[in-house]
């Protein structure tokens, strides 16, 4: 024990501690380096496309922000769509695991939902373009025959049903294990004494769920829905095999003219582009990149403002 400057006692720092303080410093440094690095190269080769004049860019666009801009909306419409199927399916079969199935039911779900994180992207592709187009070809004609008063369901139908909407719920499919890992963890951690004291005061367990557990993990559940989000946004593989691509901008889910992904948009011209073409791929992968942070940013700024939430286990 020492004395400080001013007259606070401090634990001498042992060679353990500076070799672990040392290493926890290094290592977040390294994580900054990385991205920085990241970011530096993405500005650098994507300033030809950014500055080219007009006719040089694929697809004969204007200027890049014409060309990138239906990848931005095809990338974001495909992931709220897959969003708006996955998380109440996640938060609902998470709260099935955590507050309402058996013991070894519940723990064998829980190892299903873990193994399905693990299966490859393109497994899912394959199956998304094999058994569930050609499965839901037969329920999008009959949408745009009864609800095509609904603009999202107009249009000529994809007869193999390479749709956006295929393509959401493959992505909904392929986030819905890591968020319900997650969700399940966090209701997992709920405080027990809220629990009681919900049930003790006559509270159903929807009830008890409802006033003491998704309070406490909404923070959780905006976690688990970003990462889910992240993924869903960045998904290369799948949109490629599946998507039947065009350039447009268009909210219609089950016709041939579906916008293209941003990832899926790499994937299959990266092999063949040169030039200002291949620039303008790294730059729609830098626009990519900058949505991702945003939507990270928003995550953190959401569970920032509701971590003050806590009780006692």
């Amino acid at each position: 024990m020492t004395t400080g400057t001013a007259g606070r006692i401090t634990a001498k720092m042992r060679l353990g501690d500076r070799v672990f303080s040392t290493s926890t410093i290094v290592a977040g440094s390294i994580i900054l380096a990385v991205l920085a690095a990241v970011a530096i190269f993405l500005i650098a080769k994507s300033i030809p496309a950014i500055t080219a004049k007009p006719g040089t860019l694929p697809n004969a666009a204007p200027n890049f922000w014409v060309y990138v801009g239906p990848l931005v909306f095809g990338t974001v419409w495909a992931a709220a769509i897959a969003m708006i199927f996955a998380v109440p399916i996640s938060i609902g079969v998470a709260l099935f695991i955590s507050h309402y199935a058996p013991r070894r039911i519940a723990q064998v779900l829980g190892y299903v939902v873990d193994l399905l994180a693990a299966v490859p992207s393109v497994v899912f592709g394959l199956w998304g373009v094999l058994v569930l187009a050609p499965a839901l070809t037969p329920f999008y004609y009959w949408l745009n025959a009864n609800v095509q008063w609904i603009p999202l369901f107009g249009g000529v139908v994809d007869a193999q049903g390479k749709t956006v909407l295929t393509v959401a719920i493959v992505l909904a499919v392929m986030v819905l294990p890591i968020m319900t890992a997650i969700c399940r963890e966090i209701f997992l951690q709920a405080p027990r004494l809220h629990e009681e004291a919900a049930l003790a005061l006559g509270a159903t367990r929807w009830e008890m769920i409802k006033m003491a557990v998704l309070p406490f993990a909404r923070p959780g559940i905006v976690s688990a829905a970003m990462l889910g989000l992240g993924r869903a946004l960045g998904e290369t593989m799948a949109v490629a095999i599946i998507l039947s691509p065009a350039i447009v901008i268009s909210f219609m889910v089950v016709t041939s003219q579906n916008p293209n992904t941003i990832a899926g948009n790499i994937a299959l011209q990266f092999a063949e582009a040169s030039g200002v073409g291949l620039s303008s791929l790294v730059a729609s992968g830098l626009i990519l990149f900058v949505i991702t942070f945003v939507v990270n940013a928003i995550a953190r700024y959401v569970v920032g403002r509701r971590k003050a939430f806590s009780g006692a286990n």
